[in-house]
């Protein structure tokens, strides 16, 4: 018998220090309770809930009483007639733009994000509209934050300056748990709200229907009639708000496998949830215009308050009960309506900013750090009066949105399914993507560049109304073109990524699949996964998800390109 000791196993090969870091950090974005599949697609095994309860979770953050205000602030500038047109025309380009994109996000799973990397951004590219929708989700984070403060103002007498705290605050413990937490909220609150907000509306418009003609012949302070220029500075206003697509799709994305069996609830809600906002948007803005004018063609003054949701409401309900209790139910439909809303703005940018840093620094702090980040930048903005400055900072603020979504959605609709010179399913995955795609970045740079020229006045006062529409046109243009210049060689840096599973199942759903990642030791579903570059202990194919691939800074994992 040999007393010689068995040879060693093979080994991998030697493992840089740093790889244990990179497994820890990849390790902290995989407790999905708290950090919600911040950087990837939602697997299969997480949305169990049906398409009518992810539909209202979603709607449940449009009750934001902003569309109020800006329906007010265009109502009384540039008079009714003018105003719904702005409106009307604002809500097609923004449903029409949504679509592709709701529907991207409720077949494939992902959140914006996601999308855009894989149409016409690539890795690194879609960082710079990660930006554009973190700004938009503190922005309206601080307009629904200073609405609230000014019910808590009106109604209970605290400052303005600790409203804005409050309101704040109150919102952070309400988004820790993602979309569980956000789900249970969303479809709670939502018959209150709306029990809240029509039924006065309603009872105004039958009980004082001279309020109606009022209303309808309201011209603004111009006193002008009909005017097209005066309709689309209206329009761009509400178009600043094409954005919230994004926040649409941050629910839509735990919809259910679409099968035979739901098929139609499956449609419904992704429509209602995801374009379909603007539908309710849109009627919130006429109504916010309506109560404006009513205020102040009833009471003296009005003109100073009458964009102030709680002031609107108040009146209204004044004309139905005693004014004790009129002011206790304008305050509770104010707080009820800014939580709705802030939840889904403070969640959506703790996952925009939470995304980008991580991509750019393969460090993972954690979605929380950046939950209080874009709480603590819409504070300031509520404590520097933002609020009275809503109309300037939206319009120039559409320019950059639109050119954003339309590059997008021109990307899906004509790149991916007319030119086909851009691949029709979605790609998000390191290593499968170039870091940079000229066709997203060139075409948005033009849109947004040239249209807020044109919003400062490059061409002109009379153009000036125009530029959103400016920004939009161009997306569309030369989104196809910069991919037909292109030939579309930079999508994909690779066309196989090393797994022989098959994808997608028999209905064309994301596969359920699973395979463990070597990094974390993790199961991860199928489109989440992809072969490692590093070869197993015997040789074989090691399997790695695509959030330790985010967080790999050494980039050894990284599949050579095709």
């Amino acid at each position: 018998m040999s007393l010689e000791a068995p040879a060693p196993p093979p080994v991998a090969p030697p493992t840089p220090p740093r790889t244990a870091r990179n497994a820890t950090d990849a390790k902290a974005a995989t407790a999905e309770s708290l950090e919600d599949y911040t950087l990837r697609f939602a697997p299969r095994s997480y949305r169990r809930w049906k398409p009518a309860v992810v539909a209202t979770s979603a709607l449940g953050g449009i009750a934001y009483l902003a569309d109020f205000s800006i329906g007010a602030n265009i109502g009384l500038t540039h008079g009714t007639v003018n105003g719904i047109i702005g409106i009307l025309v604002a809500a097609a380009i923004i449903f029409l733009s949504g679509f592709p994109l709701a529907y991207y996000a409720a077949r494939y799973n992902l959140d914006l994000d996601l999308i855009t990397r894989g149409s016409g951004f690539g890795y690194y590219g879609s960082v710079i509209t990660n930006v554009i929708f973190a700004s938009f989700t503190f922005i309206f984070f601080a307009t629904e934050g200073s609405i609230m403060a000014q019910g808590l103002y009106l109604g209970l007498g605290i400052p303005r300056w600790m409203g804005y705290l409050i309101s704040t605050l109150i919102i952070f413990p309400l988004v820790i748990y993602g979309m569980k937490g956000l789900a249970k909220l969303q479809v709670a609150t939502t018959p209150v709200w709306l029990v809240l907000m029509v039924i006065p509306v309603a009872y105004l418009v039958i009980s004082h229907p001279d309020s109606v003609e009022t209303f309808l012949s309201w011209t603004g302070e111009s006193g002008e009639g009909v005017n097209f220029a005066s309709a689309m500075l209206a329009a761009g206003v509400c178009l600043s708000l094409i954005a919230q697509i994004a926040e649409q799709i941050d629910y839509l994305r735990f919809m259910p496998p679409r099968t035979p069996e739901n098929r139609r609830s499956w449609w419904a809600a992704t429509i209602l949830g995801g374009p379909g906002w603007v539908l309710f948007g849109a009627t919130k803005q006429i109504l916010g215009m309506f109560l404006a004018v009513y205020l102040v063609a009833t009471i003296p003054g009005a003109r100073d308050f009458a964009n102030e949701p709680v002031q609107q409401f108040l009146v209204t309900y004044e004309q139905l009960m005693p004014a004790w209790l009129a002011l206790l139910l304008a305050v509770v439909l104010v707080v009820i309506s800014q939580i709705k809303i802030n939840v889904t703005n403070a969640y959506s940018g703790s996952l925009a900013w939470t995304n980008s840093f991580t991509r750019l620094t393969k460090r993972y702090p954690g979605r929380l750090v950046f939950l209080a980040v874009n709480l603590g930048i819409a504070l300031v903005l509520m404590e520097a009066n933002m609020f009275d400055f809503l109309n300037a900072i939206l319009s120039f603020y559409a320019n950059v949105a639109m050119s954003w979504i339309c590059v997008v959605a021109a990307d899906i609709v004509i790149n991916k399914h007319l030119l086909r010179l851009s691949p029709k399913k979605p790609e998000f995955r390191r290593g499968m993507l170039h870091d940079w795609n000229p066709v997203g970045i060139v075409s948005l740079l033009l849109a947004a560049g040239i249209s807020i020229a044109i919003y400062f006045g490059a061409l002109g006062d009379a153009v000036q109304p125009f530029s959103p529409l400016f920004a939009v046109g161009i997306a569309v243009i030369a989104t196809p073109l910069m991919a037909i210049v292109t030939q579309g060689r930079y999508y994909l840096r690779r066309t196989d990524d090393g797994i022989d599973l098959p994808m997608y199942d028999e209905h064309g759903n994301p596969s359920g699949a699973t395979l463990t990642c070597h990094v974390t030791g993790v199961d991860f579903e199928r489109p989440d996964m992809i072969a490692s570059a590093v070869p197993g202990p015997d040789g074989e194919t090691q399997y790695l998800s695509s959030l330790a691939l985010t967080t790999d800074r050494s980039g050894r994992h990284v599949l050579p390109r095709d």
